[in-house]
């Protein structure tokens, strides 16, 4: 018989006016498949913190908005500090099915990822039929493919919000390092890559509607071209050219130069 403990598994929620969909968000997660639930509000003007602090889940409140990165810095020190061994993030908006949170970590705690996403993009109709942006849906696509062939990945959507990584992850790549905006996720796939972790992806509806969060168009062009440029930075990394910090190992130190 198995004696090895049940892995911990720990939901964050990097929330900004969720205050309409955090309750139905979290209805939906399969009841028993996570043992807690951390919502890290990025000073919203509505009442997120309220509905969530009512539905029992561990709320901390930013004292000044730190962004969309920012937020998850915090997500992720939060669910290291308690004992989290798979950390599953879930954006409170309800646009991901967070009916399928323990098919994802099933991928981790059997040591088949590392890092798991929700591909939102399984076919063209479904996606777009979904109400995904025809110009974000070509964007996607252009940067995905662009970001597979750079990092030797094979992956079906670089820029999913629904993520799953174990806490191996958390401890070896410097995410502390990495910037507090949206590129903060482009720039943790690539020092994932960097670090050798396994990246897989599967399925996931995703929906579209007013009060689910979206970046929007100028903002979007401002996302695609900073994760450009994190590849650009990943490969002069990888030859040597120029040392980062954001792939620098949180575990080593560094005698040699590294820029930000």
């Amino acid at each position: 018989m198995d004696s090895k403990p049940r892995p911990k598994v720990i939901v964050v929620m990097p929330a900004y006016n969720a205050e309409l969909t955090v309750e139905r968000t979290v209805r939906d997660i399969p009841q028993g498949s996570v043992d807690e639930v951390i919502l890290v509000d990025d000073c919203s003007k509505d009442r997120t913190v309220q509905v969530a602090r009512d539905l029992g889940l561990t709320v901390v409140a930013h004292e000044k908005n730190t962004g969309y990165g920012g937020n998850q810095k915090t997500c992720y020190r939060e669910a290291l500090k308690r004992g989290a061994d798979v950390i599953v993030m879930v954006h409170p908006d309800y646009q991901y099915d967070p009916r399928l949170v323990p098919f994802f970590t099933g991928y981790l705690t059997t040591g088949v990822c590392d890092v798991m996403l929700g591909s939102r993009v399984r076919t063209r109709a479904e996606t777009i039929g979904a109400g995904m942006p025809w110009w974000k849906y070509l964007a996607n696509r252009v940067l995905t493919t662009i970001e597979n062939v750079a990092l030797g990945q094979n992956l079906g959507d670089f820029h999913s919000g629904f993520r799953v990584y174990t806490r191996k992850v958390l401890e070896t790549i410097p995410w502390e390092e990495n910037d507090d905006g949206f590129v903060f996720d482009s720039e943790f796939l690539a020092q994932a890559a960097h670090f050798g972790f396994r990246i897989g992806d599967a399925p996931i509806p995703c929906r579209y509607f007013d009060e689910a969060s979206s970046i929007r168009l100028g903002a979007s062009i401002v996302y695609g071209t900073k994760t450009l440029g994190v590849l650009v930075k990943y490969w002069l990394n990888r030859l040597g050219i120029v040392r980062y910090r954001i792939f620098a190992s949180r575990a080593a130190g560094t005698t040699s130069p590294v820029v930000t």
